[in-house]
């Protein structure tokens, strides 16, 4: 069994901490920090005990923020050199990983008052994990200032700095506070992504396709806008960023995105879809299976999908876009695809009994329908 995410943030972690602070700063309090932090924190799931410990920390650092934010620095392990993400700490070698994130909520709360002195800690904070949440209050409650960071920091050394330009601006960033007035108008965050889109690090391209499919989500037209200048003239690791930027608007079958992959027009030719067992229960798997019969006089490039109307608590029921395949179907070809499906819990999505549809999707289309029933 997977161990649990909320074990990320331990005691042991907790006391490697108090370790390091009375390396750089002998005054800490390591006890008093470590009986609050420790205090229930088994009972917790990750985020609370993210939360609980910054709390600790609030109540046992140095009241004046400059303090304190110079003890974080002194504390900090060596930056890395390369773009892999950090997530341990180290006893030897100072603080990475996963205390980072309640340190980075810490410096949300007591240092909103003095922006330029928190971005700079959140800027040595996020080369040994991620400022991703950190930073999105400062961009809410002081847009210029952390805005001017964002533009200095497209050309920082560190691709983890880089990633965070892209990353903590995202508006919709799971786990993340939204950044409603970007949801609004994400104008502002598109020069950080036309500076990025072409870096030399995947890991903050992929970050920059995954911004563009936030937005995707709220002016398609944008994204749309983006792929018809930007995707001729692409390199191979800009077309992958591209590709991973469409994948909300290709499974809902966006014209104007399917035309810029040229994947467009009606599917030529007539479709099968089954699926087996008919009946199964919560933690068992649907088998899918399509044939496509071409009746075209051309080869046809084809975006498949699939969607599975899941039934919620109350009856009503709410579709949900799988990814499936993309091919070209060569004239009058027939192909049988099949894919296994899932049924099982997980903790983003949970399964009512009853009748589910699920439909085909071929470029953007729906164009065969089955279902089958769920039980406990």
């Amino acid at each position: 069994m997977a161990e649990p995410f909320k074990n990320f943030i331990n005691v042991e972690l907790l006391r490697v901490a108090a370790q390091q602070f009375v390396r750089v700063a002998p005054q800490f309090n390591a006890r008093a920090f470590l009986s609050l932090a420790e205090h229930d924190l088994e009972t917790l799931e990750l985020k609370a005990r993210a939360m609980h410990v910054a709390s600790a920390f609030e109540a046992t650092l140095p009241d004046d923020f400059s303090t304190a934010a110079s003890w974080i620095e002194a504390a900090l392990a060596p930056a890395p050199t390369d773009d892999r993400p950090v997530l341990a700490s180290a006893a030897d070698s100072g603080l990475a990983g996963w205390i980072l994130w309640p340190l980075g909520e810490y410096v949300v709360r007591r240092g909103s008052h003095v922006p330029e002195r928190a971005l700079v800690t959140l800027h040595a904070i996020t080369q040994r994990f991620s400022a991703e949440f950190a930073i999105r209050p400062f961009l809410v409650e002081h847009p210029e200032v952390a805005f001017r960071a964002l533009h200095d920091w497209v050309h920082d050394p560190s691709a983890h700095v880089r990633r965070l330009v892209s990353e903590g601006s995202r508006p919709r960033l799971p786990w993340g506070l939204q950044l409603k007035t970007l949801i609004a108008d994400p104008s502002p965050t598109l020069p950080l992504l036309t500076a990025l889109q072409d870096d030399t690090s995947e890991y903050v391209r992929r970050s920059v396709a995954n911004h563009l499919n936030d937005i995707a989500k709220d002016h398609p037209h944008i994204v749309a806008d983006w792929l018809e200048k930007y995707l001729p003239s692409a390199s191979a690791e800009r077309r992958a960023l591209l590709k991973h930027a469409s994948r909300t608007l290709i499974k809902r079958g966006d014209a104007r995105v399917l035309r810029a992959w040229g994947i467009g027009g009606s599917f030529e030719g007539t479709t099968q879809l089954q699926c087996t067992p008919k009946h199964i229960a919560i933690g068992e798997h649907l088998n899918l299976g399509v044939t496509l019969c071409s009746t075209a006089n051309a080869p046809q490039t084809l975006a498949i999908d699939y969607v599975v109307h899941h039934v919620k608590a109350d009856g009503r029921t709410t579709p949900k876009v799988f990814k499936g395949w993309q091919l070209q179907l060569a004239a009058g070809e027939t192909r049988v695809l099949n894919k296994r499906h899932s049924m099982r819990r997980i903790t983003t999505r949970r399964y009512y009994a009853g009748v589910h549809n699920v439909e085909l999707q071929v470029n953007g289309q729906r164009v065969a329908r089955t279902r089958f029933r769920l039980a406990e």
